[in-house]
């Protein structure tokens, strides 16, 4: 009898280290889910921290062509190819609402060529700034892209023709074009329209918010929303 109730006893104890043991390891687990979860949020956080970081710097460009207040309340980021036609359209509406509240819009203006060939006009361009007339030779390829912009291809022996109004120094525009300066900042404005997701032209970004959807009334509508604030 004795023996049977010694083994009797024994066995609640074994049924109590096997709780235990249980108890033990969902315990563990939990802390390792706990742990992974807090680290894994931790991890998505410095990785979006670090997405904002990466795109705050694409936009904040120094060395690109500027127009208006740079103090200005609302700050534009636009994305062009001088070939695009759509950009030839909406170029003009951005000067016409800066013009319609002086002070308040700044314009800084990026470089990307998606259009066959486009990137000797932009070469043209950025040669264009050492001569100061680098607007005035935006607006003249822009006004006159029919001249020189074929079945969406760029035929550059046709620009020097179409933007002799402006006054160039040609000689001195076919030195500069290829210069290493000029070469690194048409590659800066590539690297960050790739860090923004740039596809097509023209593309603007508000304040660092880009259109919701492409349109001239929601470009429109995000100005006077940032104007407004």
């Amino acid at each position: 009898m004795s023996k049977e109730s010694g083994n009797q006893n024994e066995k609640p104890k074994s049924g109590l280290s096997r709780t235990s043991l249980l108890v033990t390891v969902i315990g563990l687990l939990v802390i390792v889910l706990v742990s992974a979860t807090v680290l894994f949020e931790s991890d998505d956080g410095q990785s979006l921290q670090s997405e904002a970081a990466a795109r705050q710097a694409a936009l904040a460009s120094a060395h690109s062509p500027t127009l208006g207040n740079p103090s200005a309340k609302v700050q534009i980021v636009e994305f062009i190819d001088p070939a695009c036609g759509t950009c030839a359209l909406f170029f003009p509406l951005v000067k016409q609402w800066m013009a319609q509240v002086p002070g308040q819009i700044h314009l800084s203006v990026r470089h990307v060529a998606f259009h066959n060939g486009s990137d000797y006009a932009v070469r043209i361009l950025e040669a264009s700034r050492k001569q100061d007339k680098y607007w005035q030779t935006l607006e003249a390829l822009l006004a006159s892209q029919d001249q020189w912009v074929s079945n969406h291809v760029v035929q550059p022996e046709r620009i020097a023709p179409a933007i002799a109004g402006v006054g160039l120094n040609m000689d001195q525009i076919m030195a500069d074009m290829n210069s290493t300066e000029i070469t690194q900042r048409i590659e800066q404005d590539k690297k960050d329209s790739v860090t923004l997701k740039v596809s097509a032209t023209p593309e603007y970004f508000v304040n660092g918010r880009p259109l919701p959807s492409f349109g001239q009334q929601q470009l429109a509508d995000l100005i006077r929303e940032e104007l407004g604030k």
